[in-house]
């Protein structure tokens, strides 16, 4: 027999752990009603079902999916804001819920996975709004950002060790794409002049990015910020 609390091996006469003091268990000892089962704020560790714990999530997902449409359907004899609701909710659903059926997912399916379901729901937004924004200007910045998340995403799986490195080129490379984000939206929503402002995260983020790199590069940086943070 051992103790609930400190795992010290206790005689079967023991009716307290001579060490930590805590309320022997056994469950061979018949006890009175009077006794508590488990020692006072001692009970049995309760283990998560993780496929239930999904279904669950699941049916509340489908619930909130069902509320807003027939609420919509209701009122407008149409699927009008609800569509909305239902593509936020899909994304949502995609991004946290949909990898945990999975016992080992991979990052490099699911991460390009939810960022064409935000595409997708941009399009939507896009069309229903009569709007002319999203090949000119969503379409490239969901698709850059994208690109660069999942770059990061695959690389971190094959080159853990240059996690440095890897963050760092995509801090410069989110960088870059300021100029380029800074001319679309002035096309897209005829702004007659620039001003500019795609400089300041350009500046911020190469800086970041070059840091990054140079902590990777130069070992006693490194081994500094390693004993700062983590020792």
């Amino acid at each position: 027999m051992y103790c609930v609390k400190c795992g010290v091996q206790l005689a079967d006469t023991e009716k307290k752990c001579p060490l930590c003091g805590t309320t022997v268990f056994h469950p061979d000892i018949v006890r009175t009603d009077e006794e508590p089962l488990y020692p006072v704020d001692r009970y049995p560790d309760g283990k998560v079902r993780p496929t239930a714990l999904l279904i669950m999530l699941s049916t509340l997902f489908l619930i909130a999916l069902l509320i807003p449409t027939l609420c919509d359907l209701r009122l407008h004899r149409s699927i009008t804001w609800s569509g909305y609701v239902i593509g936020a909710l899909v994304i949502g659903y995609i991004a946290v819920i949909l990898p945990a059926w999975f016992k080992k997912p991979n990052p490099i399916v699911f991460v390009p996975t939810t960022f064409l379901a935000v595409g997708f729901f941009l399009a939507y937004i896009n069309a229903s709004l009569d709007g002319h924004w999203f090949w000119s200007f969503a379409f490239p910045l969901v698709g850059g950002i994208a690109l660069v998340v999942t770059t990061v995403v695959v690389l971190m799986c094959f080159y853990k060790k240059a996690a440095l490195y890897i963050f760092g080129g995509a801090a410069i490379a989110l960088g870059v794409m300021m100029y380029p984000l800074e001319i679309l939206i002035n096309l897209t929503f005829d702004v007659a002049y620039f001003s500019f402002w795609s400089l300041y995260p350009l500046c911020a983020l190469c800086i970041i990015g070059l840091m990054l790199i140079f902590i990777a590069i130069y070992r006693p940086a490194r081994e500094s910020l390693e004993r700062l943070f983590f020792v």
